[in-house]
C-alpha cells in the first residue's frame, strides 16, 4: 500500500507574494529605525493599484509608498505588460496606531512580554532531506526559485515573474520515498513565444537541475503550462493577499497549521515568532537523533507570557521516551515571547529573506542546530 502527498509553492511574482514581500519590506524598514516597533502591515494588489494597511507603534516614520514601489521593482514588476508598474501604479496607505487595548497586555505591568494575540503555531522536522523538510514542499521551492533565477538572469528570458509549482510525491506504507509521480509549473511568459519552446526550457533549465539524479524517474509525468497560455499574471491576472500562502509558507500541508499567517508581523505576534520558535525546537530535536519525525503544536492567550499549552508528536519515531524528550524540551527551549525574541534574535530586519520560497530556509536563526550538542549529550547519558 502506497500514499502519496502533494504540495505547492509559488515565485515571488505570484500576487500573493507580492503582498508578502511588501508586508515584511516594510515591516524590516522600521525595524532597521526602531528594533522595538509593533507593526502589523497587510497589503492588497490588483491590476495597477495597491493598498497598504495595518497598524504600527514606532518612535520613526518610514517611506511605505517608497519601499513598496522599490520592491515591486526588484520583483520584477516594471512594466504593464508584466502585470504591474512599480513606477506608475496607485498606491493607496491606511496605516493607524496599534490598539492601547492591545498594547497593554503586550507589554505587562513588570515589563514582560505578553502573547500579542491568541493562537496556535506548529512546528515540524523530519529527517526526509538534509533541510530537515518535508521532500514534497523542498522540491517545489526549488522548482520555483529556480524559475525566478532563470529569468532574472536571462538563462529563459521569455518569462515572466509570476509562476506556480506543484509536486507530488508517492511514498512506501512506511514512510519511505517510492518515488515522485507529478510535477506540474505555470508559468508566466511573453505572448511572442511558443508553448513547446516553454516546456523544453523549463524541463532542461529549471526542473531536471533541481531534481538531479536521486529524484529524476523518466515515469514523472510533467506538466507545463497546462492551460496552454499563462501571458496575462501577476496583479493584472488575480488579485493578491498578504498572508493568503501560509501552506507555502510552511510545510506544504504535510502537518496542521494553527491559521495565523506571517508575513508584516513583528515577532510580539506569536502567530510568527510561536511558529519559528517551534521549528527550531523540532529540527534540533530530530538532528540530535531523539526522533526522525517531530511535531510540535504551542499555543497562547493575548497578554499571557506563558504558552497555554503544548503537544508533542513523534509519529512513533521516537529513540528515548517521550516524556523525556518533552521534559527536555521545556527546560531547554524559553517559549515565552521574550524568550523567544532574544534566542532567536527576532528584532532585527531579518525578515524580507523569508516572504518567498518559505520561511524555514537556511540563513535563519530558527533553522539554527545550537541545541544539538546538549540534546545528544542527554540521548548519550540515558543509553549507558
Amino acid at each position: 500500500m502506497t500514499y502519496q502527498i502533494t504540495s505547492e509553492s509559488v515565485t515571488e511574482g505570484h500576487p500573493d507574494k507580492v503582498c508578502d514581500q511588501i508586508s515584511d519590506a516594510i515591516l524590516d524598514s522600521y525595524l532597521t529605525l526602531d528594533p522595538h516597533a509593533h507593526v502589523a502591515i497587510e497589503c492588497m494588489i490588483s491590476p495597477q493599484l495597491l493598498i497598504i494597511a495595518g497598524e504600527v507603534n514606532s518612535t520613526s516614520t518610514v517611506d511605505v509608498e517608497e519601499v513598496a514601489r522599490k520592491k515591486l521593482a526588484a520583483i520584477g514588476y516594471t512594466s504593464e505588460a508584466a502585470g504591474m508598474d512599480a513606477s506608475t501604479c496607485v498606491i493607496l496607505c491606511n496605516i493607524n496606531t496599534q490598539s492601547t487595548d492591545i498594547a497593554q497586555g503586550v507589554l505587562r505591568e513588570n515589563q514582560q512580554l505578553g502573547a500579542g494575540d491568541q493562537g496556535i503555531m506548529y512546528g515540524y522536522a523530519c529527517r526526509e532531506t538534509a533541510e530537515y523538510m518535508p521532500l514534497p514542499i523542498q522540491l517545489a521551492h526549488g522548482i520555483t526559485k529556480q524559475l525566478t533565477d532563470m529569468r532574472k538572469t536571462g538563462m529563459l528570458p521569455y518569462l515572466q515573474p509570476d509562476g506556480t509549482s506543484q509536486v507530488t510525491v508517492e511514498y512506501h506504507d512506511d514512510g519511505s520515498f517510492k518515488r515522485i509521480t507529478d510535477i506540474i509549473v505555470s508559468t508566466q511568459h511573453v505572448a511572442d513565444i511558443s508553448q513547446e519552446t516553454i516546456r523544453q526550457g523549463v524541463i532542461e533549465k529549471v526542473i531536471l537541475p533541481i531534481l538531479g539524479k536521486n529524484y529524476f524517474d523518466t515515469g514523472i509525468r510533467i506538466l507545463v503550462n497546462p492551460t496552454g497560455r499563462f501571458v496575462v499574471g501577476g496583479p493584472q491576472g488575480d488579485v493578491g493577499l498578504t498572508g493568503r500562502k501560509i501552506i507555502v509558507d510552511t510545510y506544504g500541508g504535510v502537518i496542521p497549521h494553527g491559521g495565523g499567517a506571517f508575513s508584516g508581523k513583528d515577532a510580539t505576534k506569536l502567530d510568527r515568532s510561536g511558529a519559528y520558535m517551534a521549528r527550531y525546537a523540532c529540527k534540533n530535536i530530530v538532528a540530535a537523533g531523539l526522533a526522525d519525525r517531530c511535531q510540535l503544536s504551542v499555543s497562547y492567550a493575548i497578554g499571557v507570557v506563558e504558552p497555554v499549552s503544548f503537544h508533542l508528536e513523534t509519529f512513533g519515531t521516537e529513540k528515548i521516551p517521550i516524556e523525556v524528550i518533552y521534559g527536555t524540551l521545556r527546560s531547554i527551549f524559553d517559549f515565552t515571547p521574550q524568550g523567544i525574541i532574544t534566542t532567536l534574535g527576532l528584532r532585527m530586519p531579518i525578515y524580507s529573506h523569508t516572504a518567498s520560497y518559505g520561511h524555514f530556509k537556511t540563513g535563519a536563526s530558527w533553522e539554527n542546530l545550537d541545541k544539538v550538542a546538549i540534546l545528544k549529550e542527554l540521548r548519550t547519558l540515558l543509553q549507558l
